[in-house]
């Protein structure tokens, strides 16, 4: 089962809303708020986190991803409202379970149709 992140930058809430195929936790569930970009995916990878996924585009530019063992799914999101982010849940958790090749997915959300 894959270990999921939600970056801060995303609702709290939208955790609950995966199925039980992976296994989801938030930034904030672990006190992590005050890391920067680079210590979070470090305590990542040792705490065996396969996934990180979030709405900051830049983090790709910021940080050599190739350095730690986690992938980075970037959601382009006109808004980061829970409302907003729920129908699109299917399509973000299909995108983690896929085994593409790369350290950093964008999933494009704007305008596409919410799935169920």
């Amino acid at each position: 089962m894959k270990r999921v992140l939600l970056d801060e930058n995303l609702p709290r809430r939208l955790k609950s809303h995966f199925s039980n195929n992976l296994t989801v936790t938030t930034v904030p569930d672990l006190g992590w708020q005050s890391k920067q970009n680079g210590e979070l995916l470090a305590a990542m990878e040792s705490e065996g986190f396969d996934v990180l996924v979030t709405a900051d585009r830049n983090l790709r530019f910021q940080q050599n991803l190739s350095k730690y063992g986690v992938r980075v799914v970037v959601l382009l999101i006109y808004d980061n409202q829970l409302k907003t982010l729920i129908p699109h849940v299917s399509a973000v958790e299909s995108t983690i379970l896929e085994d593409s090749a790369g350290e950093v997915v964008e999933l494009d959300l704007r305008g596409r149709e919410p799935t169920s």
